[in-house]
């Protein structure tokens, strides 16, 4: 079955749904608890975002040179390009 004719299948149940207040009602309820279980795991509090920024500022830095491009100070830093 192709990704159009999935969707064609689709949309002809939702409209079956979407008529009966009952069958919506279920239904929402379900895509809730569906999508609960996905959770995005790059998402994070504001106070763990600064966190991790603070933690990161704590460890070493490296700067470019003002007239080196990504390639020189790759290679500088011991990078075989």
């Amino acid at each position: 079955m192709t990704a159009l004719q999935m969707n064609a299948e689709l949309f002809r149940e939702l409209s079956i749904i979407a008529e009966d207040e009952t069958l919506s009602a279920r239904l929402m309820k379900y895509i809730r608890k569906l999508t609960a279980t996905k959770k995005d795991p790059t998402l994070m509090t504001r106070e763990e975002f600064f966190a991790r920024v603070d933690k990161a500022a704590e460890g070493p830095s490296h700067t470019m040179l003002p007239e080196e491009n990504l390639t020189a100070y790759l290679k500088r830093r011991g990078y075989d390009l």
